[in-house]
């Protein structure tokens, strides 16, 4: 038996493979697109971080 995929992990890959935050796949207003989108927002923030300090 799997369980579905965690919204919040699924937004982390997304940004980690380089997919836009407008490809969510949720339902705008939904529980799921808010966590895709901070999993999403995690991933791409820290990823910013660390091309504007050159690394």
């Amino acid at each position: 038996m799997s369980a579905d995929p965690d919204p919040f992990t699924l937004g982390e890959s997304a940004a980690r493979e380089n997919i836009p935050a407008e490809a969510n796949p949720y339902h705008e207003g939904s529980e799921e697109h808010a966590l895709w989108a901070a999993g999403h927002e995690r991933v791409a923030t820290a990823i910013e971080a660390n091309e504007s300090e050159g690394t």
